[in-house]
């Protein structure tokens, strides 16, 4: 418990962090003031899937707080401070790699979960104001849509941290997920040349709560989107702790 706590304060003294948590609420927020705006003007209709989609979007905050949550652990002090990293001083307070790794990552998913109700109840917050009594009734199916979105926040948290433990950078995961998480993301242009994309962890997991993916030409409840990108999330994550328990620090 001590090396959570500590871990989650390490975070909220980050500047990046805040940065990641105010992007993971307003992108999505203001893509969905946008798309609503357009909808209540005819330009487009208002689906299903309003405000979901735009936080499929917003994940981009998740992925800062992943990658930088552990790549802030290897940079180099200035000269005044020592010249030293800060996992030198972390796996001196906290012996075990392992343990570590656990506290850090649970830190993040913490994080991550909560930004993500943040985001959502903003984002759907916003839809309900600008398209009052023509935005999508909010009622019980919703819940575990809602809660499909916190999974998928979470989960892409801990993809972008366990990549980023085995490159100790965030240079490379932060370009590769973000570019990821554009309108027309990498994962789905696949989708196009092999139906096995489909079950790459993104595509898989916003079948969670998107309902309105079947131009994919494969259909996925989101129980198996689940599933699937926990799968994807869990062997990467024992890959990074293979890979940290074995190498220097």
């Amino acid at each position: 418990m001590r090396a959570l706590t500590a871990e989650i304060s390490k975070l909220a003294s980050l500047p990046t962090v805040w940065l990641a948590a105010a992007t993971g609420v307003l992108v999505p927020s203001a893509v969905a003031a946008i798309t609503s705006f357009s909808a209540r003007g005819g330009e487009t209709a208002a689906g299903i899937d309003t405000g979901y989609r735009e936080l499929a979007f917003g994940v981009v905050g998740v992925i800062i707080l992943g990658v930088v949550g552990i790549s802030s652990e290897y940079f180099t002090e200035s000269a005044e401070s020592g010249g030293g990293r800060q996992i030198t001083t972390s796996l001196t307070a906290v012996p075990s790699r392992l343990r570590f790794l656990y506290a850090k990552m649970s830190a993040i998913a913490i994080t991550g979960a909560l930004l993500a109700i943040v985001a959502a109840v903003a984002t759907m917050g916003v839809v309900q104001v600008v398209l009052g009594a023509h935005a999508p009734a909010l009622g019980a199916d919703d819940v575990p849509r809602l809660a499909g979105v916190v999974c998928y926040w979470v989960f892409t948290a801990l993809l972008a941290f366990g990549i980023t433990v085995l490159t100790r950078h965030g240079v490379i995961p932060l370009a590769v997920l973000i570019a990821n998480t554009s309108v027309v993301t990498v994962t789905y242009l696949l989708t196009r040349i092999t139906p096995l994309a489909n079950y790459l962890p993104d595509m898989a997991g916003v079948r969670m709560f998107i309902r309105e993916l079947d131009d994919t030409g494969v259909e996925i409840s989101p129980l198996v989107g689940c599933l699937v990108m926990s799968a994807w999330v869990a062997a990467l994550l024992v890959i990074a702790g293979i890979t940290f328990t074995r190498r220097d620090a």
